[in-house]
């Protein structure tokens, strides 16, 4: 299991949650007054951590949802490939490729460190 439940106006702006079973870091939640026979609501727009694109969910209040256990890992570069890149994780030395874009893989040496997102099953490099 790589989530928690938390009820969601426990949840505040730039923490994470899972919309449709991808991972999501929170941009801003809006909550609206409860009605004469219903009760309070929040709008919550989010932005997927692996794929980028923007999502929006309305939940009551008290509703419960998952929200991700996120680990933030770093890793040593082994080698560059033409559009993925050999990492080992410095604390369980486990090797692994991930894909990286044009942009970053200017910045990646060989031998250099990098920090990546572990989420879900999925890894994405956050800071070269």
């Amino acid at each position: 299991m790589a989530w928690t439940q938390q009820e969601v106006r426990e949840l505040k702006e730039g923490r994470y949650m899972l919309i449709d079973e991808e991972p999501c870091r929170i941009l801003s939640i809006q909550t609206s007054k409860p009605g004469k026979h219903g009760e309070a609501k929040a709008r919550i727009d989010a932005v997927g951590l692996f794929d980028g694109s923007k999502r929006s969910v309305v939940f009551p209040v008290k509703h419960k949802v998952q929200v991700p256990i996120i680990g933030k890992r770093q890793a040593q570069i082994l080698s560059l490939g033409a559009a993925e890149v050999q990492l080992m994780d410095l604390e369980s030395y486990e090797t692994f490729t991930l894909p990286v874009d044009a942009e970053t893989k200017e910045t990646l040496t060989p031998g250099g460190e990098v920090q990546y997102l572990d989420a879900m099953g999925k890894r994405r490099i956050t800071r070269s």
